[in-house]
């Protein structure tokens, strides 16, 4: 694995699974929280790595003036090579999805109650942050943690993914919050 600018390192999926378990088992839902705000500068640093890879790849300085039908196959390359698992892209709505059927954070014999990937949470918002210049949220709607067959990121403008966690509340599914 190439370390693009020194800013990655590589780690084993062991020690992300067992990070959340620790925090989760002494701090309650308060380990979700944490786990997003490393994430986000963990996100922060990568994005650094992946303007560097980007450029090497395609050319293209700023990764934010990527083309958006490249932008999704960019990001599973770079996220596969990493050792991330593999992505796919796709809008929906005013949103983007990011599905993966083997993300790393992701650890399918946990029966967790409810989506698990924080720290991913925290790194996409980081990274699709600096890439569109301006505060992006992101949320785990589907986790492999909790028996889903994918981890399926929605990434957007903080008030689309208000509306999204609000209508999923009241019972409604999140495609149909946003149209798709």
């Amino acid at each position: 694995m190439t370390m693009y600018d020194g800013s990655v390192l590589g780690m084993g999926r062991g020690l992300l699974r067992r990070l959340r378990g620790v925090l989760e088992r002494d701090f309650g839902d308060q380990a979700s929280v944490a786990l997003q705000e490393a994430g986000f500068t963990a996100g922060d640093e990568l994005y650094d790595a992946w303007a560097t890879w980007v450029g090497k790849r395609s050319g293209v300085a700023d990764p934010g003036q990527l083309d958006a039908t490249h932008l999704g196959e960019m990001l599973a390359t770079f996220y596969t090579e990493l050792g991330w698992g593999h992505l796919h892209v796709e809008r929906m709505g005013a949103a983007i999805a990011v599905d993966s059927l083997d993300w790393a954070e992701s650890d399918p014999e946990a029966g967790a109650s409810g989506p698990a990937c924080h720290v991913t949470a925290g790194v996409l918002a980081g990274m699709f942050g600096r890439m569109a210049g301006q505060h992006v949220a992101v949320m785990e709607i589907e986790c492999r943690s909790r028996g889903d067959e994918r981890c399926r990121f929605l990434a957007g403008a903080p008030e689309t993914l208000q509306a999204v966690y609000e209508g999923v509340t009241e019972g409604r599914d999140y495609r149909e919050v946003l149209g798709g």
